[in-house]
């Protein structure tokens, strides 16, 4: 499945430049034109990275970064800045806030191109040392810890485990549906969301799980209590 960037820009034809040319090379993208927009699109979706200008009207792109950092499942979210502003100062305020690469406008597509190739194989390289770790975690001995204990190590497992497979509010949504048996379309009705959605964020759930189908999706959801 292709990687997913959201590309966050005012200007309308940087947006398109940009999108058009990394899907092109592969790559799915999602567009909004401020930071209150991209943060309306990471409620229903999971970029694989982030571009973001950083001069924009109502939420510029430090005050976005500062956000998307605050939510636990983004916080390793590769973020690179484009801005026409060189000064220092700036520079030093996108690296604190979170930012892992700083491009200057004008910009060369394939150089941003070769900086997010090189921001996800790293990334990618993380994501499956966290899930790995999660999933190999041992339960808690149970004669050793009383079940308070227990029930919050195992929350702690639990959220962990969430946190290493980046799943959204929307996706754990549609996972506990389709443990109860409901089809798209049905699930569809429930979220008020069309069954083409729905079945994007099931490609997105069995791809973070690394299952095959339905079936598999709901045993590993099962067996690590991501579901009831």
């Amino acid at each position: 499945m292709a990687l997913t960037v959201l590309v966050v820009d005012d200007d309308l034809g940087t947006r398109l430049a940009i999108s058009d040319y990394l899907e092109l090379q592969g790559y799915f993208t999602l567009m909004a034109e401020d930071g209150e927009k991209a943060l309306e699109k990471l409620d229903n979706a999971y970029p694989h990275l982030i571009v973001t200008d950083i001069a924009m009207p109502r939420m510029d792109g430090f005050e976005l970064v500062r956000r998307v950092r605050q939510r636990p499942a983004f916080r390793l979210l590769p973020v690179v800045f484009l801005t026409a502003h060189h000064e220092t100062e700036s520079r030093i305020r996108g690296y604190q806030l979170g930012g892992d690469v700083y491009l200057p406008k004008p910009f060369d597509l394939k150089e941003l191109d070769a900086v997010i190739r090189n921001l996800l194989e790293r990334s990618q390289l993380i994501e499956t040392e966290l899930r790995m770790r999660a999933l190999a975690m041992p339960p808690p001995p149970a004669a050793a810890v009383a079940s308070e204990e227990t029930a919050l190590t195992e929350e702690a497992r639990n959220l962990a485990l969430e946190i290493a497979l980046h799943l959204t509010n929307r996706e754990q949504g549609v996972l506990r549906l389709l443990s109860d048996g409901l089809s798209n379309a049905q699930i569809g009705d429930r979220l008020h969301l069309s069954p083409r959605t729905i079945e994007k964020y099931v490609s997105n759930l069995l791809r973070k799980t690394e299952t095959n189908n339905r079936a598999e999706l709901v045993r590993f959801a099962m067996d690590h209590h991501l579901v009831e």
